[in-house]
């Protein structure tokens, strides 16, 4: 009798504390004014609003967030030198959060990811680098445009071995607790070479005039794409046969569109029941936002244009980045749900078996269990104003002063937005590169 009378108190306290649990994680996204004037590009007044509400969307321990939202947000709005300095902020931040969060690892083994400094996805220190290099060259500086596609490809290439301390020191904890090592079915993409930081690799060494690197990495972006089938699903685009190859006397103008927003990241929850108790699993997932955006137009005031093609998902690149940190994300999880369940187990098995304390046991047990409940979260961090597309074309024309529209049309041919513009030079044996966002 008195064991089935501490049954029902556990399972009674746990229906009301997981109740309250639940019901205190309905909230509205803070983000949702922010996205709402990005989407209808008011860059500017988003940059400011962002500042207002700062210390509402970012805690102490997410000032990565907070330089690459803010940085992105920034060039948008076409302060680059700002921009600039926002991103190089976000990167040593990364680089200075990824050797901390190495010595944090102990303490999400009680809690979770989020009890930790943010030290950045894989994909956003990838690509940080990418729009430093663009915004360098609206500041007139192909050189520093160079550093920063040099140091995205260097990234790429130890993207692959950079978790193989972490997922080392995650089996050998779990051999030193005696729990099984789990086995990630996801098994990580082995993407290591962009075709956008290709492309702008090819465009920089063609406006300094070394046709030699460009060359190479015009071959890159096809490399690129063909040993990735899976991220990059859709054809090379045609102008790339092209930009290498401009006519004497005539110029080349060259567009770049960023379209829709990236991913971001939601909980998936899994309970399991080990023994007496519940445990619970909770892993980020990378969700696509979507995107009215179809294709993309260029048509220049004198009659010409041509069509933007898709070069890069970014959204797939940041789906397979992840895979290399969701082995050791899913990894450390169980782990850590396992050891709480046993916990919790081992208190509830006292209190079927206690005389005197069986009361307290039963105490301890709700009290382990709603912990592990409570503490149970995905981080769910991420930022949140990369793009999710990149669409690149080129048309070669005689020097002059050009205006032009750039049309995005949704799957039905419908004009979803059009952005002008005016008076632009397109000068010979440069690179007259102009960038165009529309995030919806």
């Amino acid at each position: 009798m008195q064991g089935n009378n501490n049954a029902m108190l556990r399972h009674f306290a746990l229906l009301i504390c997981i109740s309250s649990l639940l019901i205190s994680c309905v909230t509205t996204d803070p983000f949702i004014p922010v996205d709402n004037m990005v989407q209808q590009g008011e860059f500017p007044a988003a940059v400011e609003r962002l500042e207002e509400r700062k210390n509402k969307l970012y805690r102490n321990r997410d000032s990565v967030l907070y330089y690459l939202d803010k940085g992105m947000l920034a060039r948008y709005a076409g302060d680059y030198t700002e921009s600039i300095t926002l991103l190089q902020q976000g990167e040593r931040a990364i680089e200075a959060n990824y050797s901390v969060s190495i010595s944090q690892e102990i303490g999400t083994f009680i809690t979770s990811d989020r009890a930790r400094e943010y030290d950045g996805e894989d994909y956003e220190d990838i690509y940080l680098n990418l729009f430093n290099a663009l915004n360098y060259y609206h500041c007139g500086d192909l050189e520093g445009a160079m550093v920063e596609i040099r140091r995205s490809s260097n990234k790429l290439r130890d993207l692959s071995s950079r978790y193989g301390i972490l997922m080392t020191n995650m089996q050998r904890m779990a051999i030193d607790n005696g729990t099984d090592i789990p086995r990630n079915p996801d098994a990580p993409s082995q993407f290591n070479n962009s075709a956008l930081a290709r492309y702008l690799g090819m465009l920089f060494y063609r406006g300094t005039g070394n046709m030699d690197s460009a060359r190479i990495d015009q071959n890159q972006i096809r490399i690129a794409m063909a040993n990735n089938p899976a991220i990059y699903t859709h054809p090379v685009p045609s102008s790339i046969a092209e930009e290498l190859n401009i006519p004497r006397g005539m110029a080349r103008l060259n567009v770049i569109s960023f379209t829709g927003r990236s991913p971001i990241k939601e909980e998936e929850v899994t309970r399991i029941f080990l023994r007496n108790s519940w445990i619970r699993i909770a892993l980020p997932v990378m969700v696509s936002r979507p995107s009215q955006i179809n294709s993309v137009e260029v048509i220049l005031d004198s009659g010409e244009s041509f069509t933007l093609e898709l070069l890069e998902d970014i959204s797939a690149v940041a789906k397979a980045a992840f895979t290399h940190k969701k082995n050791v994300i899913y990894t450390k999880t169980i782990m850590r749900a396992v050891l709480k369940g046993l916990t919790t187990s081992a208190l509830f098995a006292a209190a079927e078996t206690s005389e005197n304390n069986s009361g307290l046991f039963t105490i301890l047990g709700v009290g382990a269990q709603v912990f592990s409940e409570a503490s149970e979260r995905a981080d769910l961090r991420m930022s949140r104003f990369f793009p999710g597309k990149a669409y690149v074309g080129g048309i070669n024309l005689p020097p002059g002063t050009y205006s032009f529209t750039v049309t995005y049309y949704d799957h039905n041919k419908q004009i979803i937005a059009q952005h002008h513009h005016e008076n632009v030079e397109v000068l010979q044996n440069t690179l007259n590169l102009t960038e165009d966002v529309c995030l919806k």
